[in-house]
């Protein structure tokens, strides 16, 4: 499987932080904000990665990311021109791809949990249809929310309701099998003009091969994307990496845990992130302080 962060969009909502630089780019506490989507696509055990984002902001993600080898990955570019919803991802993905199912992450989510990596791969490998995953919250009108019946099989995916029928948010990480390309072609634009990830997930829905997953009290969900969840965000994985020492969000440990790297290239990585407290923490993995 292969995965896809989309990191485009201008960031109005964080003007005037995102005038001069892409919003997957701002600091949330210790790392840019686009490592936490791309460690979730890595515990989900997916190593080649498309990075979509604008024009004018791909270089900065090509010089903080690199080609991907040094982590063990495989990292490719591709260019948004304009934003034109979601699904849009796959249409510009489409070469790319080239019939390979995949897993889509929006580049201002976090998702932190015990055992989510467990799901996550066990979405990866599922041979046919698509998983997506629902959060509950408490302002449910923002997002696309999902409607279940008493058995716990979704019945209605329905985008921003006015009167949400439902508490459980579809939160921005969707995985797909080959077809995902063929599905967004017939995905028509909506009245605002975008093709939704909404719609998407209907017509899955609609072949009855859509699985959702509803992520209980254990896991936690952060959209980043405005100046309070951005602080939020940050102030949630300084709380994690100061009171537990675990890392939130690191692609160096990832890849180490999930053997994408060994030993020696994690202890390169954490000399050259220099008397950081990540730096620290790598180190501590190294030597076997956190096991």
């Amino acid at each position: 499987m292969k995965g896809i962060v989309l990191a485009g969009g201008s960031g109005t909502r964080l003007h005037p932080m995102t005038l001069a630089a892409s919003k997957q780019l701002l600091p949330v506490y210790d790392k840019p904000m686009i490592y936490y989507p791309l460690t979730v696509l890595m515990l989900a055990g997916i190593q080649d990665i498309l990075i979509i984002s604008t024009p004018e902001d791909l270089p900065q993600f090509r010089r903080l990311l690199g080609d991907g080898a040094a982590l063990g990955m495989r990292f490719s570019y591709a260019e948004q021109p304009r934003p034109e919803g979601i699904a849009q991802a796959f249409l510009i993905a489409d070469a790319w791809l080239a019939g390979a199912p995949c897993a889509l992450v929006l580049g201002d989510n976090l998702i932190f949990g015990e055992h989510l990596s467990t799901s996550f791969r066990a979405a990866a490998t599922r041979p046919d249809g698509a998983t997506v995953f629902a959060y509950q919250v408490r302002d449910p009108e923002r997002y696309g929310v999902a409607v279940f019946d008493k058995s716990g099989r979704v019945t209605d995916i329905i985008e921003k309701p006015q009167d949400p029928p439902s508490p459980w948010a579809v939160i921005g990480l969707y995985f797909y099998d080959a077809r995902v390309t063929e599905f967004a072609r017939s995905v028509k634009p909506s009245l605002r003009g975008e093709l939704e990830i909404t719609d998407l997930n209907r017509l899955y829905m609609e072949d009855g091969s859509l699985q959702v997953e509803r992520l209980g009290r254990g896991c936690a969900w952060l959209d980043a994307g405005t100046p309070d969840s951005l602080l939020q965000a940050g102030a949630f994985v300084q709380t994690i990496q100061s009171r537990q020492g675990l890392l939130v969000g690191c692609p160096e440990e990832v890849a180490f845990r999930m053997g994408f790297i060994d030993c020696a290239t994690l202890r390169a990585h954490a000399k050259r992130l220099g008397k950081t407290e990540l730096g620290r923490l790598l180190h501590d993995l190294a030597d076997g302080v956190h096991a």
